[in-house]
């Protein structure tokens, strides 16, 4: 008897045992199986090459960016468009991984979870939100310059326009693309994976904290005579703007103002409005994670706060987190989640579920936005100019962040449009480009304005 009880004891155990498996594998299955489809085991979707033969890749408007011919996987006619999508499509090697050949192989492949790959050698077409035109307009303004350009609908969230470069023709990839700096970072999707001194790109959050928390900031005046001292450091600025208010150091980017407003603040409070406007956290573009900004704001001294109201020091930002926060101020406090998937559509011509927008927390209030987005147009009408952003209603903001070692600073251009047609935030970096409103804001002219005027 004792034998029989042992004996079904040790069978509850193994169906326990093989119950739990059974679940181990159905929510590893609903959470990876696309992934497992795709993967390069199954060499029905590949061919000898390692190439992806599943699944057609196209921008907004239809325009094949990739597709198989022949069993091979080929790319756009253009090179200069190949260069200019590269890291949104994929290479052929797989070494970019935010491109769609590598990051959303399961949706090319057809993947679902009722019949896995099946028929997946035939594929899906999946489109893209980005417009080529953009991404090529784009890459030609960044003229061979390391940086990224970029672009989305605030209130859609789509993004329609994604550079990063230096990049590469994947159908010509360069002999010498390990070992020549020319191509130093090429693999790397600047837009969604790195982080860089923001400069004065930053004082927006600076002059946001001051907004909320200073009551008597828009009625004082302060006086730069090209430089302060603050706990031992000197902060240095670009000029001599003597008597300022907010709107003229604002449109000034004067750096004595904005120290001492850093420092008046204090670093608990410089802290929480960084993270508010989401310049610390990581975004989801369709799985893909965006780089986290870093502010170490607890370790500073009231000189080295000084430096980082600024946007120095060891300030970093992703420029995809603060292309977000610039949406949100034009939105009146949240913005739309950026994505890059527009739909899918299966070979029986079934497209997928339309895309819901969904936004983010609050990361400005709707009054102080308001405030903001007085200032930054401004900031066009008083220092970067109207005529460079014809039919344009521009709030901009440029910063040129200084990085050391001798090299010239990085350039940025950071900003939103205004109107029912023009829902569009934006952000230019060009790495070691120089001034900010000059070099990246003349990058920024040029994309827009194929955007709004379709030259």
């Amino acid at each position: 008897m004792k034998k029989i009880e042992q004996r079904a004891l040790v069978c509850r155990l193994l169906a326990l045992l093989l119950a739990a498996g059974m679940v181990v594998f159905a929510a590893r299955y609903f959470a990876d199986g696309g992934r497992w489809a795709s993967s390069a085991f199954n060499r029905h979707l590949y061919n000898s090459a390692g190439q992806l033969i599943s699944g057609t890749v196209l921008d907004r408007d239809g325009d094949v960016l990739s597709q198989v011919v022949n069993g091979s996987r080929t790319y756009y006619e253009n090179a200069t468009v190949r260069k200019a999508t590269l890291h949104a499509v994929g290479d052929l090697q797989g070494n970019i991984g935010t491109g769609a050949l590598n990051a959303f192989a399961d949706k090319l492949t057809g993947f679902n979870w009722l019949n896995g790959a099946f028929g997946a050698q035939s594929g899906n077409d999946l489109y893209l939100t980005l417009d080529a035109r953009y991404n090529y307009e784009a890459y030609q303004a960044l003229g061979g310059h390391a940086g990224t350009v970029a672009v989305y609908n605030y209130r859609t969230g789509e993004i329609l326009c994604m550079v990063s470069s230096p990049s590469y023709d994947p159908l010509n990839v360069p002999s010498d693309i390990e070992t020549n700096e020319a191509y130093e970072g090429a693999y790397v999707n600047r837009f969604l994976s790195s982080t860089f001194t923001p400069g004065s790109v930053y004082k927006t959050v600076t002059l946001m904290a001051a907004l909320e928390e200073l009551p008597d900031l828009e009625s004082r005046i302060w006086t730069c005579e090209g430089s302060i001292e603050i706990g031992g450091e000197v902060i240095t600025c670009s000029g001599h703007h003597g008597e300022e208010d907010i709107g003229d150091a604002f449109a000034n980017s004067c750096n004595v103002v904005f120290a001492q407003i850093a420092q008046e603040l204090g670093a608990n409070t410089m802290e929480k409005y960084t993270e508010q406007a989401g310049l610390t956290e990581s975004y989801s573009v369709n799985g893909l994670p965006t780089a986290q900004g870093s502010f170490d704001f607890a370790s500073l001294s009231e000189g080295q706060l000084g430096w980082a109201g600024v946007g120095q020091g060891q300030d970093l930002v992703n420029p995809c987190a603060l292309m977000v926060y610039m949406g949100a101020i034009a939105n009146g406090g949240r913005a739309a989640q950026p994505y890059l998937i527009e739909k899918t559509v299966s070979p029986q011509g079934i497209p997928s579920l339309p895309h819901l927008t969904t936004k983010t927390g609050r990361l400005v209030s709707s009054q102080t936005a308001e405030k903001l987005t007085q200032l930054l147009r401004e900031n066009v009408e008083k220092t970067y100019g109207t005529s460079r952003f014809p039919n344009m209603d521009l709030c901009a903001k440029s910063g040129t962040a200084e990085v050391g070692d001798g090299e010239p600073p990085h350039a940025w251009f950071a900003g939103f449009l205004q109107g029912e047609e023009t829902p569009y935030a934006f952000v230019v970096l060009v790495e070691n480009g120089g001034g900010g409103s000059a070099v990246a804001g003349n990058v920024a002219a040029r994309v827009l304005d194929v955007m709004v005027n379709g030259y």
